[in-house]
């Protein structure tokens, strides 16, 4: 099923200068990729969200770990990337 779409003239520039210098063969194409970017992008946004949530929980459960803590670790590993890439 075919869709219509006006992009407005920035965009529509944008996607007939793709077209025109070769990038894309097609404005169908250069469309779909953009749709496809959304979609990577939305499903990235869902990915972070059901981490917050889990994080969230976590919180409220009490399985927390003191900042402390976590940060001397990161700078443990942190130091220890420094000191192979001197190697």
């Amino acid at each position: 099923m075919a869709i219509s779409a006006d992009l407005g003239e920035k965009l529509e520039a944008v996607v007939n200068d793709l077209v025109a210098n070769g990038r894309y063969n097609s404005k169908s194409e250069v469309l779909r990729e953009g749709v496809r970017l959304v979609q990577e992008r939305e499903a990235a946004l869902t990915e972070l969200h059901a981490k917050i949530d889990r994080g969230l929980e976590s919180a409220r459960t009490g399985k927390l770990h003191p900042a402390e803590e976590v940060f001397d670790r990161l700078e443990q590993k942190y130091q220890a990337m420094i000191e192979a890439e001197q190697d």
